[in-house]
Order: structure tokens, then sequence, then C-alpha cells
């Protein structure tokens, strides 16, 4: 079992990696916000594995949560950028970002690199269980074009300047995701509120019925991460919910998605990719909104 501690866009990232590790490594894995950890008392078998992840290497409540594992004997392991931090010397092993420093306080490149960074341990992890070396393969060959299809969305900087001239007038924004995209739409949000002190909040769309459908009208703008992938449908059905009840929406979706156009007001296409990586590019769009 691998239990991953983090905070913030950190503990995001960790949250697609749950999905990951479990879908295609077959390996449990829980992921918690750093600073709960330490007080829930968490339960630890010999087997077990702590993953911190943290851009700075700093994090004070990761790095309590990680001494806290060390204390039970537990092997730990990090994700850390910069070089010689506490997490870096502290931990047992693990992986450095190498991708310069985050300027900014709210993590963009970090997040990604993270991403990126539990894909490759997904790929590690699972070609020693049950991944065939095909779909290994196909998984390294994905990544490998990531880089060429960021581009293709960043090249779209300024039509999304254009969007977010068009809804900058509204005060709430409600994001919501499934599965890989669940902690992408958590993350949107994050970035919202903290660049542009706009509120915002991350939903499971699944749970939108569950309480936040009565907050949506034509004053209360919903961003779908929807790309074409094992919950499209289920996504769909949720965006006409919104529609219904007169909301203004808009989807991050597939290139070539004409359906999607039809029922959104805006959409912001991505290239298509594996659904594991999708992440890699949905959160762009996001970022690029925000900022």
């Amino acid at each position: 079992r691998i239990l991953i501690s983090a905070c913030g866009t950190a503990y995001f990232a960790g949250r697609v990696g749950e999905y990951m590790l479990e879908e295609y490594a077959g390996i449990p894995v829980e992921v918690d916000i750093a600073s709960e950890f330490r007080y829930r008392k968490p339960v630890f078998r010999n087997e077990d594995v702590v993953l911190a992840i943290s851009q700075s290497g700093e994090t004070a409540d990761t790095l309590a949560a990680l001494r806290e594992a060390k204390e039970k004997g537990i092997l730990t392991l990090g994700v850390v950028n910069v070089i010689g931090s506490t997490i870096a010397r502290d931990t047992d092993a693990g992986v450095y970002q190498h991708i310069g420093p985050e300027i900014g306080v709210a993590s963009t490149k970090a997040f990604v690199s993270q991403v990126a960074i539990l894909a490759l341990l997904t790929l590690l992890l699972g070609r020693q269980r049950d991944m065939s070396l095909v779909m290994g393969q196909r998984i390294a060959r994905e990544l490998q074009l990531i880089p060429d299809l960021m581009r293709k969305i960043l090249a779209q900087n300024d039509f999304i300047k254009e969007l977010a001239s068009k809804y900058r007038k509204y005060q709430n924004f409600l994001y919501l995701g499934r599965k890989y995209n669940l902690p992408v739409a958590l993350e949107g949000a994050l970035k919202l509120k903290e660049i542009s002190y706009v509120h915002a909040e991350g939903y499971g769309a699944g749970e939108m019925k569950h309480g936040p459908i009565a907050m949506i009208d034509e004053n209360f703008p919903s961003v779908f991460i929807a790309p074409q992938d094992s919950v499209y449908e289920k996504m769909i059905s949720n965006l006409e919910e919104v529609r219904a009840r007169r909301g203004p929406a808009i989807a991050i979706a597939t290139e070539g998605d004409e359906r999607i156009r039809e029922i959104c007001d805006d959409v912001i296409y991505i290239p298509k990719t594996l659904e594991m990586l999708t992440p890699l590019l949905s959160v762009i769009p996001l970022q690029l909104f925000a900022y």
C-alpha cells in the first residue's frame, strides 16, 4: 500500500497518482492532506510506503507527516523539486523534479511535473506486476508526445484570454470533473482562487446533484473537464443538468468533439491522449484561464 501525503496542489497531483497506481499497477493507494495525516493516527503496516510530494521540499505539514511515518519505521519516499531540501534529505529515497524554480506561489509546472513523475512510477511498478509490455510501451510513447500536445494548447492563449475577459464579471465558479479529471477540477478551482481572488469550488461531477446544483443559475458559471474518456457520457449528463438551470457552461473537451459544442457556451479543445495522461493537458487551459 502507498500512502501519499501532500498539501495544496501537490495533494491534487497525488489524487491523480492514486487513480494511475490503482488502475495500472494494482497497488492500493491512500492520499491524505498532510495536515490531517498525522492527526488521524494512521494505522501502518510493515509493507506500507509513505510518499511525500512537495515542490519546495520544506512544506511543514508534509514534513511532519513524513516524520510520523519514519518514527513508525515505515519506508519513506519523496517527490521534490528543490535539491537538498529537508524532505529530500529526510526521505529514504525519491525523485527530483528538475524543473527549475517555480516562480509563483501558485504552482503550475510543478503540478504537471508531479503528475508526469507519478505516471512514470506507475509504469515502473506496473511493469513489475501485471502490466503488459504493449501497455507499458504505449504509456511511454504517449508521455513522449505530451510536450508537443501541450504546445498546441499554449497556442490557444489569446482565445483563452478572450474567454477570461468574457467571464470576468462573475464572482462564483463551479469546476466539475470525474475520475482522472476530478483532481484537475479541484486544482482549476484552486488556481482561480489563488490567482484572481474569485470564489471557485471544485467538485466531483457525480456529487453535483447532492447539493451544489442548488447554487446554479445564470450568474454561476460551471467549468466542465469533459474529454472523450470512460466517463464522457456521465459528464454530458451533468452538463445538461446545468444547462436546464440556465447556468453558463465552459467545457474542456477533446479536439473534434462537436457534440459538446452544441450544449456549451464555450469550449476549449485539448488534443487526445491516454485517459491516465489527460490531466497533463486538461489542467493547462485552467491555469491560463485563471492567469
